[in-house]
Formats: structure tokens, C-alpha cells, sequence
């Protein structure tokens, strides 16, 4: 966030830019999303991942003691040892980007009323906030079908200090980029993955990169093994752990299982260095 933040300006991404920023106190509003799955809500202010980046951002947990070069050890790890997902993602898709997809209508089923899985989520109490209120069943949805090697939601434009993942996202245009990695060769993925620090992932051929609206993720399993699922990752915290994923024994927030997304615009406000 501080990143997206700083670059807007020019600056590098230092604490000391940081502190300036919120001394100077000028601000800036920002899109917030909230997930939901039956009646377990969940608000984002940067990311949702599944497959290859959340597999990598979640499993190279065991390998922290290398620093930041964890990321790109495992991230190799993972290209060399390729995950395919099964699964499928709906979504109202903003102007200009109505040409991604199938056409499809919106259903509730299994988002108000999750089918219980083998690793049950977290029971919480819901005060505060419930997310936006939106007409969802009037809206023009989209449809794609797996299988995929990552579905990646960003609202802003850095993921880290050296991931460009959505380089066209706005801090409150109240859409949310979504970029999609297609199944594709080793070596073609290895290629748009060096280009994630300057956002040129978003022009291969192997990826969709559209902005939209609302959201659904249906996660399915690996296409090679049907018995192990995945991992849901939000905001760099693990969200759903699917069967035969790491450390799948530990309680999740939400089930491994359908899930639906919508942005509130503006919702939050941010210190900004303009």
C-alpha cells in the first residue's frame, strides 16, 4: 500500500517518505472490498490471490529464514513443479472490458449457505460494517472457465516493493483489477513473471487483465491431483485452505468453497503523499 502510495509521487518506497506523507497530511480515499461467504464477511483493502501467486505467497513461509529471497526461490520451485486449478470465476466486468467471457446470471446458491466442508471456518460475530448493499441479480455478469494458474485481485497497483501486479488500478474508482494467468509453458511463465516488476505481465498472451465490479471465485482442485485443493490468500494472510494444502490442519476464516466480492468506493481514507 505505502508502495502504491509513494510511487504515485516519485518517491522511494522509505519509511521516512512514509512519515512525511502523514505529517503533511494530505489524503486520499480508498476502494475497500468485502468478501463473503455465507454469513462470514471479510473487508480488503489490497489483494486476493488463488493458485501460483497465493501457493507462493502462503508456502514459502517454510523457507523464511531466507529473507526476501524466499519468494523468488519458491516461486521457482513452483514454475518447475506447475499447479493447475480446476475452477471458475464470475464477475461484472467494468466498461470497455465486456469482451472477457462468457455471458452468465448471478446466483446465490452456495454463498449465503456454503456446503460444509472437511476444514470448517472460524465462527466469529458479525458487528459493524456488513459491505455494500448491490443489486447483484440485475447486473451483467461474465463467466471463465478453467482450469487456471492463478486468479490474482488487486486494488492497488503494487503487491510489493517489486510487483507491479495491476498497473492500471486506482485507489478509488471502485473496481477492482483482475488479472488471470491461463494455463501456459514453463518457460512462457517464468518470462511474464520477470516482467512483474515493471507490470509487463498484464501484455502476455497467457493473461487476461480486465477491471470489474463484483466478483465470484469458485476454487477447485488440481488438475493433476483431484484429491488436493488450494490456498485463498487476502491481504497476504491465508483466508481458505483447501484439502492436502500446507498446514491445512490449522482453522481458516472461510471454507475452502464458493465466495463472492464487491467494492464499496471510497469506503476508507488514506494518508497520501498528494
Amino acid at each position: 500500500m505505502i508502495k502504491s502510495l509513494l510511487d504515485l509521487v516519485g518517491e522511494p518506497c522509505k519509511a521516512s517518505n512514509a512519515i512525511l506523507a502523514v505529517i503533511r497530511g494530505h489524503k486520499r480515499l480508498l476502494d475497500v472490498a468485502t468478501i463473503l461467504q455465507g454469513k462470514t464477511r471479510f473487508h480488503s483493502v489490497l489483494m486476493l490471490a488463488w493458485g501460483l501467486v497465493a501457493d507462493i505467497d502462503i508456502e514459502s513461509e517454510k523457507y523464511r529464514w531466507m529473507g526476501s529471497a524466499r519468494i523468488d526461490f519458491y516461486a521457482l520451485q513452483r514454475i518447475l513443479y506447475l499447479r493447475q486449478y480446476n475452477g471458475r470465476v464470475s464477475f461484472v466486468p467494468a466498461p470497455g472490458f465486456e469482451n472477457h467471457g462468457e455471458p452468465s446470471t448471478y446466483s446465490e446458491q452456495n454463498i449465503c449457505n456454503p456446503i460444509p466442508s472437511q476444514q470448517q471456518p472460524i465462527k466469529i460475530l458479525q458487528h459493524g460494517y456488513q459491505g455494500p448493499d448491490v443489486d447483484l441479480k440485475n447486473l451483467e455478469w461474465r463467466i471463465i472457465n478453467g482450469p487456471f494458474v492463478a486468479v490474482w485481485l488487486h486494488n492497488v497497483p503494487w503487491g510489493s516493493e517489486n510487483t507491479m501486479a495491476a498497473p492500471d488500478a486506482k485507489f478509488s474508482d471502485g473496481y477492482l483489477d483482475l488479472i488471470i494467468i491461463k494455463v501456459c509453458p514453463k518457460l512462457a511463465l517464468l518470462s511474464l513473471l520477470s516482467n512483474l516488476n515493471k507490470g509487463g505481465h498484464v501484455k502476455s498472451p497467457y493473461v487476461a487483465y480486465l477491471k470489474v465490479k463484483a466478483f465470484i471465485l469458485e476454487p477447485g482442485a488440481l488438475t493433476q491431483e483431484p484429491n488436493r485443493e488450494g490456498i485463498i490468500d487476502c491481504d497476504g494472510e491465508v483466508l481458505a485452505r483447501g484439502k492436502g494444502t500446507y498446514q491445512c490442519d490449522q482453522k481458516s476464516l472461510m471454507s475452502y468453497d464458493k465466495l463472492q466480492i464487491t467494492v464499496d468506493q471510497g469506503l476508507a481514507t488514506l494518508f497520501s503523499p498528494v
